[in-house]
């Protein structure tokens, strides 16, 4: 029965967050679901004199928030390193940290330790940092992370995990690895440190709107990088150089706007279903807008299906001059949960319930929580569940690129890889042709 004064606006137990244990996959990932942990807060931990030394890989916007966040949630920490492909991001990033009054005396970081080039993350790795924070594109983290975890080191792992079936493999295998060092691994899925949300789907959990019996998550938004032309790319500038320059246009560097972006709306998805896989998912999409050399779509939606009958339905836009919208509308059979954007959260029905207290800031959280976890010895371990957001995201994609209903059966029978291995600046890299549903094969 739903206890509407059980647990409290912005406050719960880390019990409450625990999802049944249950097998994620059976021939294609191994292991047991996680717990979202409690909010917690690493400001003012006594006793913990020791220096964190802090890692950044990627240093465009997001890694540089990142970087920021890591500095402020403990007093005893240091960026030491920094990380990527081209010069350029690194020395913005550090201009803009410096900026910050703050932090700017713990940025620490000099010519020395800016590491460029595709071997630069595991130069950082191996300079004698303590936390890794990996912002690179995300065709590239199932690599990076697999080197910090070998090295055994604590990490903020920025979403989504992989662009394709076999790097999720690899992040399984990593997950389980920094499970066994008891090291400390943070989402980047941002919305499960929020305060509203987690006080929102507690209480769904605790069937404030009954059964659910379907979801709609809304992704619709402009587009993040537009291709450029190819008279735009510079003279002998490399196949290699201009893709990952313009990364989020190719799907083996971003995974496509439903796995980079709208992953956070299937996150939000599997958090309402207690973290329980779709079994099967059928999916649209295609291109509208001129992409030039680039290889994603700008539209997709998809049907999510459960063992139950339950369906959640993803609609994910990019596209200029459009109606934007990010909500999600949970339907049960005693009312509805309502995430109205960046605004409103609110339950009506049965046990009507809005939030009212002050939110916090869940991008600054989920660092506090990191580094709270690591001075405690009780490392967060967000791994698996990252993992298994981000590839019901690729079933999607998937769906939506063949035009077949994707089973979770076929997921783990999958042989997908789109990163190519070994990758070096001189080799040729041809950009594959646009999905065409009905004919592009599923692997």
């Amino acid at each position: 029965m739903y206890d509407p004064h059980k647990g409290t606006s912005g406050s719960m137990d880390a019990d409450s967050w625990r999802p049944s244990r249950r097998q994620f996959l059976t021939t294609l990932l191994a292991g047991t679901t996680v717990a979202v942990p409690a909010i917690l807060s690493s400001r003012g931990q006594p006793g913990h004199s020791e220096t964190l030394r802090v890692g950044l890989i990627g240093c465009g916007g997001r890694g540089t928030g990142a970087a920021g966040q890591a500095l402020k949630a403990d007093p005893n920490t240091v960026l030491t390193a920094m990380a990527d492909v081209f010069r350029e991001p690194i020395e913005t990033a550090l201009a803009s940290l410096k900026q910050d009054p703050a932090i700017a005396d713990r940025v620490q970081v000099p010519p020395d330790r800016r590491f460029v080039g595709l071997d630069a993350y595991q130069r950082l790795i191996d300079s004698g940092v303590d936390v890794v924070l990996q912002a690179a594109p995300p065709g590239f983290r199932p690599q990076h992370v697999r080197a910090a975890v070998e090295a055994g080191k604590h990490q903020f792992v920025e979403k989504p995990v992989a662009t394709d079936v076999a790097g999720v493999r690899s992040i399984l295998e990593s997950a389980r690895i920094a499970r066994e060092k008891k090291l400390a691994w943070v989402a980047g899925f941002c919305w499960r440190y929020d305060r509203a949300r987690r006080e929102f789907y507690r209480r769904i959990r605790d069937g404030a709107i009954g059964e659910i019996r379907a979801i709609y998550a809304t992704y619709y938004t402009g587009p993040v990088k537009p291709m450029p032309p190819p008279e735009q790319r510079p003279p002998g500038m490399g196949d290699v150089e201009w893709q990952i320059r313009n990364w989020y246009n190719f799907v083996w560097l971003s995974g496509d706007g439903l796995v980079e972006q709208a992953c956070h709306s299937v996150d939000k998805i599997l958090w309402a279903m207690q973290d329980e896989p779709p079994v099967k998912a059928v999916a649209t999409g295609g291109r509208q807008t001129p992409n030039h050399e680039g290889n994603i779509y700008d539209h997709m939606h998809v049907v999510y299906e459960w063992a139950n009958g339950v369906r959640a339905f993803v609609g994910q836009r990019q596209i200029a001059g459009c109606f934007n919208q990010n909500s999600d509308f949970l339907m049960g059979t005693r009312g509805e949960g309502v995430i109205d954007g960046w605004r409103a959260v609110y339950i009506k029905g049965e046990h009507p319930w809005r939030f009212l207290e002050p939110n916090n800031d869940m991008y600054q959280q989920q660092h506090d929580e990191l580094f709270a976890s690591i001075r405690k010895g009780e490392p967060i371990q967000d791994g698996e569940w990252e993992a298994r957001s981000t590839l019901v995201a690729i079933m999607g994609r998937m769906a939506a690129y063949t035009g077949l209903e994707i089973t979770w059966e076929m997921m783990q029978q999958s042989k997908e890889q789109l990163v190519p291995d070994p990758l070096s600046w001189e080799m040729e890299l041809p950009v594959a042709p646009m999905a065409i549903p009905g004919q592009t094969k599923f692997v």
